[in-house]
This record gives structure tokens, C-alpha cells and sequence, in this order.
């Protein structure tokens, strides 16, 4: 598996990551979602380089051109519900992608909060048979939701290409999907922190995403 941290390059990303993680721009959750999309843009951008290519005859008011374009055989699938302003910035590239959406959530299994189990519920798929696969989730920490959403959408068929794309991963979350995937795979993080704390919870990370982005739940 190939890892590609952008955290390690100097660019724009940094920026909209000091402002997710920081304290008080977190009270605004319009400018904490438009911050994830634009991540999702950036990064869609930068995955386009590693799609293939062939040209395409385009004909203008005073001439035709060729321009290499990639196949739209893409399908982005996310994870309900912290993926969904991820899932926009990448819809916002690649605009006639298929999609699919994956109810993978974590549960507390013991009283001390601090082992944790995944369950999936629900799944709207396309086949990915064939296709190019961009799973994107905010957050990876562990790596059981994703590794459960990945296997439940390669049910559907072997697709051609997997991307797996995320804002903040955690080493055993990469680890996991390492385990997870085929060796061709691509790997997406707008940055790897330390690790997690006893909670699961990615240090220093940004806190729960999905709360970030629409509020608190149950």
C-alpha cells in the first residue's frame, strides 16, 4: 500500500488543518465543514494524477484538440455520517462520479469506553466491479470502519482501482487498512498524528468530526 502524507509537504492543506484543529474556529461549523471540503478538493485533485488517461478529440469554434481525459468509471463511497462534507469536496472534482454510501459506527463494548467494536447496518452501492474506488472518511483511527466498508463494498464486485482517503489518521489506523487492502492501494491523509488515547480517539487529532460538522448526537 502506498501512503501519501500530505503533512509532509508545504501547502495550502496546512493551513485549513491549523484552523480545523484549532479550539475556537471550531465554533463555527459552516467554516469547520467548508474546511473538510476543501480538503476533500485538494485531495481529489492530487488522487487525479494517479487515474489513467487517454485523449479525447474536442472540437472548438476554430479547430479540434486533443486533451487526455481519465475514464468516469469512478465511484466515491463514504462512511454516514462525519464523511458526508469529506464525500461533497471530492464530489466537487470528480462531479459525474457514482456514488455510495456505508453506515459504519463504533460502539463501546466495555463500560470504561475503551475498546470498540464496528457495526454496519446499511449500505446504497453501485457494483465497484471494474471500477475506480475512492472510499473517504475524515477520520482514521482505529481502522475497523473503514476495513468493515471496504469488505462490505468489494461485495459488490473487485474493482479496478482502490483509493482510501482521510483528514487524520492514526498509525494503527493505517496499519489496519494496511492488513485490510490489496498491495496496489493508495492512501490518502491530509495528516498522520501520534497515535490514540484510551477512548480511541486520535491525539492530537481535532475531536469527533461528525459532531464538528452537525452537532452532537445520542
Amino acid at each position: 500500500m502506498q501512503v501519501i502524507n500530505f503533512s509532509e509537504q508545504n501547502s495550502v492543506i496546512n493551513q485549513y488543518m491549523s484552523e480545523l484543529r484549532d479550539k475556537k474556529y471550531q465554533q463555527n461549523r459552516l467554516l469547520f465543514r467548508n474546511n473538510i471540503i476543501r480538503i476533500g478538493e485538494m485531495m481529489a485533485y492530487e488522487l487525479s494524477k494517479k487515474l489513467e488517461y487517454k485523449p479525447k478529440t474536442v472540437t472548438t469554434p476554430l479547430g479540434t484538440i486533443d486533451i487526455p481525459l481519465f475514464k468516469n468509471d469512478i465511484i466515491v463511497a463514504t462512511v454516514l455520517r462525519a464523511g458526508l462534507p469529506f464525500h461533497q469536496g471530492f464530489l466537487n472534482v470528480f462531479d459525474q462520479a457514482d456514488n455510495a454510501f456505508v453506515s459504519a459506527y463504533r460502539m463501546y463494548t466495555n463500560r470504561e469506553h475503551t475498546e470498540v467494536g464496528i457495526h454496519t447496518e446499511y449500505m446504497a452501492s453501485p457494483s465497484v466491479k471494474g471500477k475506480t474506488l475512492i472510499i473517504v472518511d475524515p477520520m482514521l483511527a482505529t481502522g475497523g470502519s473503514m476495513a468493515a466498508s471496504y469488505e462490505a463494498l468489494l461485495k459488490t464486485g473487485k474493482p479496478k482501482q482502490v483509493h482510501i482517503a482521510c483528514v487524520i489518521a492514526a498509525p494503527e489506523g493505517v496499519d489496519m487498512v494496511r492488513q485490510t487492502v490489496s498491495d496496489d492501494t493508495f492512501l490518502w491523509c491530509a495528516a498522520i498524528d501520534e497515535g490514540m488515547n484510551e477512548h480511541k480517539y486520535i491525539v492530537p487529532g481535532f475531536g469527533d468530526c461528525g459532531d464538528l460538522c452537525f452537532g452532537e448526537k445520542l
